[in-house]
Order: structure tokens, then C-alpha cells, then sequence
């Protein structure tokens, strides 16, 4: 079996996967921290792979950028494939002055104002919660690990905030974010009405308050913070 978007077959899933956006990211983990890892999606580049993480059997897939892209790979996935926990691990924008470069955000909910959630499912609602259970493993791995993590509502925007003057911006947003990113609402969405438990841990890469940022190189593989929590949590 494939989708139009997956050539994965049935089997080649695990129920448990993470979901990085950038296919290199997905390529970094699997060769650094799976065992027996099997590249099992090479379509459209978005590069997904199977192995084992102490033991138990991980699938993590790229889901590239934005809601509509997440929401093609997540909703396959769970469809038609039977992953069963996602937990998307990505890097955000830092609103709060509190929030520093490389950072952790574990998002219990977020808020977004794009369409995709009422085009997909007919729902009307702008905040997405993550699944309780799943945060809950996130949380005592992060307190095994004496790893600081802050937790709190994110927004998931359809533009690339960077890029647009922030004052304009921000004054469109009616509920007050930690940070912002551009896929985890849509997972959230998918969650909520297919049943399945989905969670979001986020980087800080860059802040409103910062004259910093960290390279695209560093992005694809200096996050081993939060991709080592993912994983722990995942199979705890």
C-alpha cells in the first residue's frame, strides 16, 4: 500500500513517530539515534525512516513546512498507516522576553488563525489542545533529565513572522502565545478528531527580543536536547 503523498507499505510504520519538518532533520535522528534504521519515504523528498530506539520500534517522518503539509503527512500516517502517537519537534520564534535561544517549549495548546481546521473538519475553533497523556511522559522525562522546559499555549501561523512588521503582525492575534510556529495546530487538529494522542516540543531559534539566531546548519542538527526528550517520552 502507498499514498499519493507516502510509499511507505503497511508494516514499514511504526504506531510511535516523530515528526521533524526538515527531511534532513528526520535523516540526522535516524542515523544518530535509531538502530537498524530503514529509510522507508523518499517521495517528494520528505525523508521518513524506521528503526528502533531502545528497543522499541520509532518511525520519524519529515512534514515539511506549514499547517497544509503537516496536515497531508500527519493525517496519512494516522489514516492509513496507524501511527498512534506523533510528537512534532521543531523551532519556533520566541515571544516572551523570558524565552532564550535554544530553549525547550512543551505546547499544551495552540492558537491559530488559519483555515485548516475548519476546511478539513469543519471546525470552527482556533485553539488546539495536545494530548494530556502524551505531554505527561514529556514532562517526568524532562524532570528525570533536570532539563528545563517551559510550557504554555504556542501560536501555529501561516506566514513566516520574520518576514512582516511584527506591530501589524501581533496586534491580529487575540490570545497571547510563548512563541510562534507554522505546523502544530494542525496536528493538534488531527488529534482531536481522529483520536489519536499528539504532542509538539519546540526550540527557540530566534526571538522578537533578540538580535540572534541560529544557522540553518544548527538547526538541522544541534536540537539533540529536545530530540533525545522526544525520544524517551515516545517510548516510555
Amino acid at each position: 500500500m502507498s499514498t499519493p503523498h507516502i510509499e511507505s507499505q503497511i508494516g514499514e510504520i511504526a504506531p510511535k513517530v516523530l515528526l521533524p519538518g526538515d527531511p534532513l532533520r528526520a535523516k540526522y535522528i535516524a542515523e544518530h539515534y535509531l538502530e537498524n534504521a530503514v529509510c522507508i519515504n523518499q517521495i517528494r523528498g520528505m525523508l521518513g525512516y524506521t528503526g528502533t530506539y531502545k528497543g522499541e520500534k520509532v518511525t520519524v517522518f519529515a512534514t515539511g513546512m506549514g499547517m497544509p503539509s503537516m496536515g497531508i503527512y500527519a493525517y496519512e500516517l494516522c489514516k492509513f498507516y496507524g501511527a498512534k502517537e506523533f510528537i512534532r519537534i521543531g523551532t519556533c520564534g520566541a515571544k516572551k522576553d523570558f524565552l532564550h535561544l535554544r530553549d525547550l517549549i512543551l505546547a499544551n495548546e495552540s492558537y491559530t488563525l488559519s483555515s485548516y481546521p475548519y476546511l478539513f473538519f469543519d471546525d470552527k475553533e482556533t485553539t488546539f489542545a495536545s494530548s494530556e497523556t502524551l505531554n505527561q511522559k514529556i514532562r517526568t522525562v524532562a524532570d528525570k533529565k533536570n532539563c528545563l522546559l517551559h510550557e504554555g499555549r504556542i501560536g501555529t501561523s501561516d506566514v513566516f513572522d520574520v518576514y512582516v512588521d511584527k506591530k501589524i503582525y501581533l496586534k491580529k492575534f487575540e490570545k497571547d502565545v510563548l512563541a510562534f510556529e507554522m505546523e502544530a495546530a494542525a496536528l493538534f487538529a488531527i488529534g482531536k478528531h481522529l483520536g489519536v494522542q499528539t504532542a509538539c516540543l519546540l526550540t527557540v531559534v530566534d526571538s522578537v527580543h533578540q538580535n540572534e539566531s541560529i544557522t540553518a546548519l544548527e538547526r538541522e542538527q544541534s536540537l539533540d536536547a529536545m530530540i533525545q526528550l522526544a525520544l524517551d517520552a515516545i517510548v516510555l
